[in-house]
């Protein structure tokens, strides 16, 4: 019989198992002025820039930087970010974070191994580009590629949302115009019929333009090739309105009718074009089109890209406004918009120590990452642009 309740193995030392606790990165954040043409947004508000440097961060902003988004240089620095004029000192940053992607002279002016945070606009982007980056071995992760919990893209859903409410606004404001516009008001007045508007496409931006035209008055109609996406947009909306398959017959008696429409259609590649210049031709002298989809080539045949500055034409006595960039023209907006999804990744990042322990633990900031160490990381990007990849999974685990 056994004189101690314990076996052999337990009275034996056993090595201690303690916990590895996350080593805290402090981040020096970088934000340039954007040159690119019509960009007026910036990455982070100052209260976004406050919050970070509570938490011990640092972040250097070049003079004037947010002057488009009405946020002025004192703002930033009373919120506790430095001011200079110099872009090389801000591009010497560890962390860079820009709207739009930098300029093959911008990545010169980078540190090697230096953490890029910005849009990628895929179309617009030329191969010297990533050569670029892949020559100063650096880490870049793309605003669209960001996935939240639930799989979905938080960064192109919430310009997206902007988009969609900013189409309805905008077509409301050239019914108006007096040289071009009709003198139509975008609303239900008793008596009069209602503004009719057809969009074509069921994604986000045409949930919001529909949410934006209903609260308005207006009748609607959407138009898309997927049953799914139309429920589900039925489902938003919280309310029964016309919805049907894209069918040249009903989609013209559509177009002829109304007095807005808007393409908010996406593919995969190029957007498809669904309205053809003879559809146009049969719609009403002074309707609106705005085709919120013409940064990837625009749904209606007789777009062609405009700029803030000259929006609109008029082609077979249809007003046309192509702009590619809408979120831009509500910079503020937009950047409040950006700076709420960036800054919880920012804090996130900084508490995991760091990016290479944040994409370790975060799936969806890892989907973000299309280059890492100058190695490309997505593959999408490759097919692109002839590249070979790696993929990231294999790098990082």
């Amino acid at each position: 019989m056994s004189l101690t309740p314990f076996t052999k193995q337990q009275l034996l030392p056993q090595e201690e198992k303690l916990e590895v606790a996350r080593q805290k990165s402090e981040l020096f954040i970088g934000i340039p002025k954007e040159t690119s043409y019509q960009e007026r947004r910036i990455c982070l508000t100052p209260d976004a820039v406050n919050s970070l440097t509570a938490h011990g961060h640092r972040v250097m902003i070049e003079a004037g930087a947010g002057l488009s988004s009405s946020y002025s240089d004192r703002e930033y620095s009373n919120a506790g970010a430095e001011i200079t004029q110099d872009p090389k000192k801000v591009f010497g940053c560890p962390v860079i974070l820009k709207v739009e992607p930098p300029t093959v002279s911008e990545i010169e002016m980078m540190n090697p191994e230096t953490l890029i945070i910005s849009a990628i606009q895929l179309k617009t982007q030329r191969k010297e580009y990533f050569e670029a980056l892949a020559s100063k071995k650096i880490t870049a992760l793309a605003f669209e590629f960001i996935k939240d919990e639930d799989g979905s893209y938080p960064a192109v859903k919430s310009l997206s949302e902007i988009a969609g409410t900013a189409s309805v606004l905008i077509a409301a404001e050239l019914m108006i115009n007096q040289k071009i516009g009709k003198g139509l008001l975008l609303g239900n007045i008793t008596g009069v019929p209602p503004t009719e508007i057809v969009i074509i496409g069921a994604g986000t931006v045409a949930e919001f333009a529909a949410k934006t035209a209903l609260g308005l008055g207006a009748s609607v109609k959407v138009f898309d090739n997927s049953i799914t996406k139309l429920r589900r947009l039925q489902n938003a909306l919280n309310q029964r309105i016309f919805t049907s398959t894209i069918q040249e017959k009903s989609l013209l008696k559509a177009l002829m009718r109304c007095d807005v429409a808007i393409g908010a259609m996406k593919g995969k590649n190029r957007t498809p074009i669904i309205v053809s210049e003879t559809m146009v031709e049969h719609m009403k002298k002074g309707a609106v089109i705005i085709d919120v989809c013409i940064d990837t080539g625009g749904c209606f045949e007789t777009s062609e890209v405009t700029t803030h500055e000259k929006p609109t034409f008029v082609k077979n006595n249809v007003i046309h406004y192509c702009v590619p960039n809408i979120p831009s023209r509500y910079s503020k907006t937009a950047s409040m918009s950006i700076s709420n999804i960036i800054s919880p990744f920012l804090l996130q990042m900084a508490d995991d120590g760091g990016i290479e322990s944040a994409i370790r633990c975060n799936a969806g900031l890892k989907n973000g990452i299309y280059y890492y160490h100058g190695l490309l990381t997505n593959r999408s990007v490759a097919d692109w642009f002839s590249l070979s990849y790696r993929d990231i999974n294999l790098i990082v685990f």
